[in-house]
Parts: C-alpha cells; structure tokens; sequence
C-alpha cells in the first residue's frame, strides 16, 4: 500500500510540473500577443453590438506591427526557411 502512494504522488508531482511550465508558457505567449488578441476580440464585440469596430481593428493592427517589430521582423517565411 505504501509504494501505491509513493508511485501515486509521484505522478502527481508530475502532473504539477506540467501544468506549471503550460502556465508559464501561457503567460509568455499573453505577454508577447496580448495587446492584439485584446483589441481584435475589442473590434469582434463592437461589430456583434451593432457598432463600428475598425478604430479597434486599427489599434490590433498597430499592436501587431510592434509585436513584430519586437520579435526582431521574424515570420513564418523565415521559420520555413530555416532562418535565424
């Protein structure tokens, strides 16, 4: 019974670890996009509303060239080409 435990916990403990480094991760991806995620889901719930959404699309676009200008202009062109 008591190795149960020890193999149980031990699984645990690695179920933690995993969803640790998913978090982490997670806060990095928010981190870098979070400004065009939020105002492209801004603009998809003013036109939903009924009202005009392209001032927010506008700001996505904008936070989108500095999260490019950012990555150093890297592209998935560039990752295809095996560039660094």
């Amino acid at each position: 019974m008591k190795q149960f435990l020890k193999q149980l916990g031990q699984g645990m403990t690695e179920y933690i670890i995993i969803v640790a480094l998913i978090a982490i991760a997670a806060i990095g991806v928010y981190t870098i996009f979070g400004d065009v995620v939020r105002n492209q889901v801004g603009g998809m719930a003013q036109e939903l509303a009924g009202q005009d959404g392209g001032k927010t699309a506008a700001g996505a676009g904008a936070a989108a060239k500095g999260t490019a200008a950012e990555a150093g202009g890297k592209t998935l062109a560039d990752f295809a080409a095996g560039g660094n």
